[in-house]
């Protein structure tokens, strides 16, 4: 018994360091850049040096002077923008797909052609297309770009949450004098909240993160976070204390959207979404 209980105190804390191990190794790179974005201009290009006196220097050139928070709320209004007809058409064609077969398995695949492409055979026609309806460096054309492979996302994300949803729930529904749409936006929709939420992350999180259509098809005022960050890597070399402070000033918005939504996150990618 006491050999038991030894080999359980000592595989408990094996666990509990390579816990500590991974967490530290996930942890460190986020700890170093807010470090980093206080160091004064004159320790930036050291990494050793841990001990110094704060320095505000790179936080008052990057939010204040350099116009960081324009950028930080394109890159809310994309995301929410994008998140928001993501869900809202995704959420239609998953019922579909899920409810009536529409298309059979090859629409079902279909759905993915996009994601499967790579973004070098998108940008062509979709740079052309904007210069054509003169939206060149605006936010629409990033929006639009986003869609292009957040949208199939989404879809094949949620048709698995409307599968696992019985057909009686909305068959009972219409008995009792409802449409189908009503049965489905007061029904269903309800019942995949988790699903929802996990999507909505989900898709916020590639639109916050994408700088290849961002960069190619918008610019100046229209810039978004990724492409504001990237622009620190000049002729002179990698203004590192700035690229930090933006790093963190990125970061921020898509932590705090995760905490508020983790339970409808942790449902929703353990979900039916999965099924497939």
């Amino acid at each position: 018994m006491n050999i038991y209980r030894r080999r359980r105190q000592l595989c408990s804390i094996v666990i509990t360091f390579i816990s500590l191990a991974a967490l530290v190794a996930v942890l460190f790179p986020y700890f170093w850049i807010f470090l980093t974005s206080f160091k004064p201009p004159g320790l930036v290009s050291r990494p050793d040096v841990w001990f110094f006196v704060p320095s505000f220097y790179n936080w008052e050139d990057v939010i204040v002077r350099g116009g960081t928070i324009r950028y930080i709320f394109n890159s809310i209004i994309v995301g929410m923008v994008t998140v928001a007809i993501s869900l809202s058409v995704g959420s239609l064609a998953g019922y579909s797909f899920s409810r009536f077969n529409t298309g059979g398995g090859g629409a079902r695949f279909s759905i993915l052609a996009a994601k499967m492409l790579p973004p070098a055979v998108l940008i062509i026609p979709l740079f052309l297309l904007m210069y054509e309806l003169a939206l060149l460096d605006t936010l629409i054309a990033i929006i639009a770009a986003h869609l292009t492979f957040i949208l199939p996302l989404v879809t094949w994300f949620l048709i698995g949450f409307f599968d696992e949803i019985p057909r009686e729930l909305e068959e009972q529904a219409m008995v009792d004098g409802a449409t189908h749409f009503q049965a489905f936006y007061k029904v269903i929709l309800p019942n995949i909240l988790p699903g929802l939420g996990g999507a909505g992350i989900f898709a916020f999180v590639l639109s916050w993160n994408d700088m290849y259509y961002a960069m190619l098809l918008a610019g100046g005022d229209s810039k978004t976070i990724p492409v504001a960050i990237a622009g620190y890597w000049t002729f002179r070399g990698i203004e590192m204390g700035k690229m930090a402070v933006a790093m963190v000033a990125a970061i921020t918005p898509v932590l705090v959207a995760s905490f508020f939504v983790q339970k409808h996150l942790v449902k929703g990618l353990g979900g039916g979404g999965l099924k497939y």
